[in-house]
C-alpha cells in the first residue's frame, strides 16, 4: 500500500500542504506577530487534534517559499499578508487535522517499517545510491530539525495518504473516453494580461483610516521579551601537554580530515587546544549560571538588558524557540553557545502583541488599501473591457499539455490553461493567485485526432480532486474546528 501511495502521492493529497519534506532544504520564515490565546500554545483544535504554534510557522514558511518561488524571491512579509498566505497555512494544517481525525475513528496507523520505507527513498538522504544514516542526520540539523520533529512529521503525511487512499477513485473506460476528448480539445485565443501596476492609487485619509479600523486586527506589535543575558567570552586556558595529550586520546575519532581519517596529534593539535578551550568556557559559563539563579552573581559580571521581539533575528531560530518557551516559572535557560561565546539568558517579562495605532500603522495600511483598491478597480476594468478589448492572439492550446503563455510566468500559465477549460464562457476574463487578471476570447476550437484515450492519473487526478473538496466538507461538519488565533 506505502509503495502504490509513493507512486501516486501527488494525485491522493490535492488540497492539503504537506510540510515536512518540502521542509528540507526551503529557508525558514518566522510568523510570530499574532496572538494566540491562552490555549497551551494551541493555535487551533479540530476535533481532538491541537494545532501548534510550531507547526503553524512551518505551514506558513513552506506556503511563503512556495510563492517565492513564484514571485523569483520578490515576495515580501507584507504581500504575503495582502495575499492571505497566514490564513492559507491555517487553512492547511485544519485540512489535515481532519484527515487525521477520520484516521484515528478508523484506528489507522503508520508502522515503524512504512516511515523507513519512506525516509530511505528520499534523495536527500542518500550517498552513493543507499539511505546514509549521517547525511540523514546531518541534513535534518542543517535545517533545524530533529529526528524526532522530522520523522513525527512524515509520519503524519503518511497516515494522511494512507487514509486518502481508502477513498482514491477507480477509472471507469467511460470515464477515461469521456475525459480523452475534453483533454483533445484545442482553443486558439486573444488574450490581454492586466496588472496591478496598470493603476494608480490616490491615498484617501478618510477612506484609508476607515480601512484600518475593519483591519486593525491585522496590524499588530510583535510580542516581545524583556530579557537579562550575561555574555561568557572564550577562554585561554594555556593547557599543558599532559591535558592535550589526555584529550586527545579519549577523543580520537573526534579529530578527522576532510577525507575521513583520522589525524595525529601533531595535525590535531590546534583542533585539540581550541576543544580544551571550549570545554572551559562553557564550564565557566555554567557557574555564572548557578551563581545567576542563586543571586550571588558577582557585581564585577555584566548584565545585559535586552529587548527581543517574537520575530527577531538577534538569534538562531532554535535559540529564539527556546526563549519563547520560557515563563514566570522556568525563567533561566541554560548556556547556549552562540558564535565563539557562550550566553546565559533570564526571562524578566513577556510582552503581548498589541494591535498598532492609526498613526503606527499607516504605512502598512495604505499598503493594504491600495492592494485592496488596485484588485477592485481591476476587476471593474476587466469587466468593462473584455467583450471589446484586442490583445494578443495565441497558437492553439490544450489543457493535456503544459503550455508557456507569452507575459506570463510557467505557474501563471499553467494556472490560467486550467481555469480557462474549466471555464463555459466564450469570452470573459480570469483572475490569477497574483493578481494579474486575463481577458480571453475564445476564436477557434478543433479537436485533436491524436487523442483516443485519457492517462488514468489525469482521470483519477480530476475524480479525486472533487472527492477530496466533498470530503473535507464533511469532516467539517462532523468534527468541531477551534481558531485561537486572532488577527488571521
Amino acid at each position: 500500500m506505502i509503495t502504490w501511495m509513493q507512486r501516486h502521492r501527488k494525485y491522493l493529497v490535492i488540497t492539503i500542504w504537506i510540510s515536512t519534506i518540502a521542509f528540507i532544504g526551503a529557508g525558514f520564515v518566522g510568523w510570530g506577530q499574532y496572538d494566540y490565546g491562552d490555549k497551551a500554545g494551541a493555535v487551533a483544535k479540530v476535533g481532538k487534534i491541537s494545532i501548534t504554534r510550531e507547526e503553524l510557522q512551518k505551514s506558513y514558511s513552506n506556503l511563503f517559499n512556495q510563492y517565492n518561488q513564484m514571485f523569483q524571491g520578490k515576495l515580501d512579509e507584507k504581500q504575503a499578508k495582502e495575499f492571505g498566505l497566514q490564513r492559507q497555512a491555517l487553512k492547511n494544517l485544519v485540512d489535515q487535522s481532519l484527515i487525521l481525525n477520520l484516521a484515528a475513528s478508523y484506528q489507522l496507523q503508520i508502522s515503524d517499517a512504512e516511515l523507513f520505507d519512506l525516509i530511505k527513498t528520499q534523495k536527500a538522504f542518500t550517498k552513493n545510491g543507499q539511505f546514509d544514516k549521517q547525511q540523514y542526520t546531518d541534513i535534518l540539523k542543517q535545517n533545524h530539525l530533529t529526528i524526532k520533529e522530522y520523522e513525527t512529521s512524515t509520519r503524519r503525511e503518511l497516515l494522511i495518504q494512507k487514509t486518502l487512499y481508502l477513498f482514491s477513485p477507480r477509472v471507469s473506460p467511460l470515464e477515461g473516453a469521456s475525459i480523452a476528448y475534453a483533454m483533445g480539445v484545442a482553443d486558439k485565443i486573444d488574450y490581454k494580461i492586466l496588472t496591478p501596476d496598470l493603476l494608480s492609487i490616490i491615498p484617501d485619509e478618510t477612506a484609508l483610516k476607515s480601512y484600518w479600523e475593519k483591519n486593525k486586527n491585522n496590524y499588530k506589535k510583535a510580542a516581545s521579551y524583556d530579557l537579562s543575558v550575561i555574555h561568557q567570552a572564550p577562554l585561554n586556558t594555556n593547557p599543558n601537554e599532559a591535558d592535550i595529550n589526555a584529550y586527545f586520546q579519549s577523543n580520537t575519532h573526534s579529530f578527522t580530515s576532510n577525507d575521513g581519517k583520522l589525524l595525529e596529534l601533531s595535525q590535531a593539535r590546534p583542533q585539540v587546544i581550541a576543544a580544551l578551550n571550549d570545554a572551559a568556557t562553557q564550564k565557566e559559563a555554567l557557574r555564572r549560571y548557578i551563581d545567576f539563579k542563586k543571586g550571588a552573581l558577582p557585581s564585577s559580571v555584566t548584565v545585559e538588558k535586552i529587548n527581543l521581539s517574537s520575530n527577531s533575528t538577534t538569534f538562531s531560530p532554535e535559540l529564539l524557540k527556546e526563549i519563547t518557551a520560557l515563563n514566570t516559572q522556568k525563567a533561566f535557560l541554560k548556556p547556549r553557545k552562540v558564535n565563539n561565546e557562550y550566553v546565559i539568558i533570564k526571562l524578566e517579562k513577556f510582552n503581548p502583541a498589541t494591535s498598532k495605532t492609526y498613526e503606527e500603522a499607516k504605512g502598512e495600511a495604505n499598503i493594504g488599501y491600495s492592494h485592496e483598491m488596485k484588485k477592485a478597480k481591476l476587476q471593474e476594468l476587466a469587466q468593462n473591457s473584455f467583450k471589446t478589448f484586442h490583445g494578443t492572439v495565441s497558437d492553439f492550446i490544450t489543457h493535456k499539455e503544459s503550455t508557456q503563455i507569452a507575459g506570463l510566468s510557467a505557474q501563471e500559465s499553467t494556472e490560467f490553461v486550467n481555469k480557462l477549460f474549466a471555464s463555459k464562457q466564450k469570452q470573459g476574463f480570469l483572475t490569477l493567485q497574483s493578481g494579474n487578471v486575463i481577458l480571453y476570447n475564445v476564436l477557434e476550437q478543433k479537436l485533436l485526432q491524436d487523442t483516443a484515450v485519457a492517462d488514468d492519473n489525469t482521470v483519477m487526478k480530476l475524480k479525486g480532486n472533487l472527492l477530496n473538496q466533498k470530503l473535507l466538507k464533511m469532516l467539517e461538519s462532523k468534527y468541531p474546528i477551534k481558531i485561537y488565533a486572532e488577527g488571521i
